[in-house]
């Protein structure tokens, strides 16, 4: 082979590695696209690049910068607005969830409402490398039979209610126990106390479970904390097996601080397709907070269980 012949092969194969250098940098390109509320109520639509020589740390940021400071996260069955809020940009996620049971355990989203006002005027709250999202109302409809709206509302106006109306707004619209709708031991029917209630025709065949689900399997939270009433008793979580050792020391360290005692399970009675024992099966460690009685927020003493659980996983 002659000079000529060589220059031009040297060329060529410096020419395919060139592209194929950039065809690999192409595909290891993703995208992602977050839907986040606009001031007029519509959905806006933010797209994210992300590369093979993003960190994830950097990934993460970009993504909660996306959602702002709150996102739907979905709707329930008459169609109103499931709503998350959030606070910090950190990679450690931590969610609270309140308002599972509606109008029935209305001091739950109150109470969410509660930390949600606190940490947006004290955001140093938030550690540097935690985000924390707060979902105040998970089953907008039952609340809306209850106290007349699904969203914030006044103590006075879930006290002016009476039992009936309050137990009523415990389910959704399709009459379904939301807390038996989750996949770790689902049954159709499940108990609540000494009544059979209704878990759904299947695992998260209703929509406001499956908002929460795809929530989580989404952003993967690192800890979850649910609020129930009314008990004034602390949980660890835990799906056919026993709770995992973050669960427990967080369980420990909320309880501690609240003034709460802390059980290692709720055994009243059998709960079939709860959440928060759902979220354990994910490997997400999650606590059961029960207030202790359908009428007061306990502010107090959750925010220093909420500060206690912020310590244990600010790095």
């Amino acid at each position: 082979m002659n000079t000529k012949n060589i220059t031009i092969v040297i060329l060529a194969l410096i020419l395919i590695g060139a592209v194929g250098f950039m065809l690999s940098k192409s595909n290891d390109a993703t995208v992602m696209v977050v839907e986040t509320p606009s001031g007029d109520g519509t959905d806006t639509s933010t797209v994210i690049e992300d590369n093979s020589t993003t960190s994830d740390t950097e990934q993460i940021e970009e993504t909660v910068k996306a959602r702002g400071d709150k996102s739907v996260i979905g709707s329930s069955v008459d169609g109103n607005d499931i709503t998350a809020y959030h606070f910090g940009s950190g990679d450690t996620e931590l969610l609270f969830i309140g308002g599972i049971h509606g109008g029935y355990s209305w001091n739950t989203s109150l109470l969410a409402y509660e930390l949600i006002d606190y940490l947006d005027t004290n955001p140093d709250a938030v550690p540097d490398d935690v985000t924390v999202t707060i979902i105040p109302v998970a089953n907008p409809d039952g609340l809306d039979a209850t106290v007349g709206t699904t969203g914030r509302f006044e103590e006075s106006d879930a006290l002016a209610v009476s039992d009936d109306i309050r137990t009523a707004g415990r389910f959704n619209a399709n009459k379904v126990d939301l807390n038996r709708n989750f996949d770790c031991d689902w049954s159709a029917t499940s108990k609540w106390q000494n009544e059979t209630v209704s878990g759904g025709s299947t695992a998260f065949s209703e929509p406001e479970a499956e908002a929460i689900k795809n929530y989580v399997e989404t952003y993967k939270p690192t800890a979850a904390v649910v609020w129930f009433s009314a008990e004034g008793k602390v949980y660890p979580s835990a799906c056919d097996t026993t709770p995992s050792k973050d669960s427990v020391e967080m369980a420990a360290a909320f309880a501690t601080a609240a003034g709460y005692p802390a059980d290692a399970k709720f055994d009243a009675y059998t709960i079939n397709g709860d959440m928060v024992n759902w979220m354990a099966k994910k490997n997400i460690p999650a606590i059961s907070v029960l207030l202790t009685n359908h009428k007061s927020t306990e502010w107090t003493k959750n925010l220093a269980g909420v500060k206690a659980v912020l310590a244990k996983y600010a790095e």
